[in-house]
């Protein structure tokens, strides 16, 4: 991997040029502007995280929830996948599965959308990176203000998706929990959407 040449130093790896993260971390200028990322590399506090290749499971629990977003979706939203949240100058996470509103995306290529402008943000945990979709992801995503979050689990018999449903309380800024839902997403909000998860 090549990258820009004041990241790197004399003793880069023998196997390839690694980027060495300036003294104060990485900022999200940096995670959209630097040559040869790997495909959906995150920022997080400051340090690029890289994607690991998803299970099957959890590549089908991210395409049933988000075409079963999509189905019931208002002409003010849009659901994406892929889609960086840019949280503050030392974060950009890309949930599994986003609902942005409509007015930001401006253009068909967008990489990326302001935390103000997501509904909800949805995480199908991994286990490459359960503590970061269990913990540090909902602490960030309630911080930066999304108001609704949605922890997938695909464990368990017949890995069908566990959704926990969360919303952030205005007067705590933290989220709270609303619901586990096994066999059918029924909710109001952040729009009318029933889903068969079963």
């Amino acid at each position: 991997m090549t990258t820009d040449s004041t990241h790197l130093t004399d003793s880069d790896s023998v196997a390839g040029r690694w980027p060495v993260p300036p003294p104060d971390g990485y900022t999200v200028d940096d995670l959209f502007t630097l040559p040869d990322l790997p495909p959906h590399t995150q920022l997080i506090d400051g340090s690029l995280v890289f994607r690991s290749a998803q299970r099957p499971a959890h590549a089908a629990a991210v395409e049933l929830l988000f075409a079963g977003l999509r189905r019931t979706m208002p002409p003010d939203l849009r659901v994406r996948q892929e889609l960086a949240v840019v949280l503050d100058r030392r974060n950009g996470h890309e949930p599994d599965v986003t609902v942005v509103r409509t007015e930001a995306l401006t253009t068909k290529w967008q990489s990326h959308v302001a935390a103000a402008d997501v509904l909800l943000a949805v995480e199908v945990v991994s286990p490459d990176s359960e503590a970061r979709d269990r913990d540090t992801k909902p602490h960030k995503y309630a911080a930066a203000g999304i108001p609704h979050f949605w922890l997938v689990e695909t464990a368990g018999p017949g890995a069908h998706p566990v959704v926990e449903v969360y919303e952030r309380g205005h007067a705590t800024g933290a989220y709270m929990l609303t619901g586990i839902h096994r066999d059918r997403l029924s909710l109001k909000v952040p729009y009318a959407v029933e889903i068969d998860i079963a």
